[in-house]
């Protein structure tokens, strides 16, 4: 199967003007792609090089809560402040779905008193609460409609 990326389909989103799609490339292989030209590659966990569903919704998370957070730790602890956010989740096999995620966000915050790392730490929680629209989503759940047709 070719890897080439073809013109953007005709798919209509809220996210402004960005299309949002997955092409097939191989055996339990797809790549996702968008309307800017970027594209991760997709496959089963026994894959290499690819990232699994399910490590890109863990990605996901942890992303969005990254850049919510990212202005108010910016602000704080500087431009070229380290921020690492670890993921994790196991599955649920019996009803395949991840029954919990955790977040870790790892930031030095040695250089603040007791008091202002807390209530940085209050507002980190407050921009991601308030910000990070896939952790909103997975906390109120979503409906999720699949129609298959035969045009592409």
């Amino acid at each position: 199967m070719t890897t080439e990326q073809k013109p953007a389909p005709d798919i209509t989103t809220n996210a402004g003007d960005t299309q949002l799609w997955v092409e097939r490339t191989g055996k339990r292989q797809y790549t996702g792609r968008n309307s800017r030209g970027a594209e991760v590659l997709i496959g089963s966990v026994g894959v290499e090089n690819v990232f699994s569903p399910g490590e890109l919704l863990k990605i996901a998370l942890a992303g969005c809560s990254g850049l919510a957070a990212d202005a108010k730790l910016s602000h704080r602890l500087g431009d070229d402040v380290d921020v690492t956010i670890k993921v994790s989740g196991e599955s649920d096999d019996a009803e395949d779905r991840y029954p919990a995620i955790a977040e870790e966000m790892v930031v030095d915050l040695s250089s603040l008193d007791p008091e202002a790392r807390e209530r940085l730490i209050t507002i980190v929680h407050r921009a991601i609460d308030a910000h990070c629209t896939v952790g909103r989503t997975l906390e109120a759940g979503a409906t999720v409609q699949l129609s298959v047709t035969g045009e592409r």
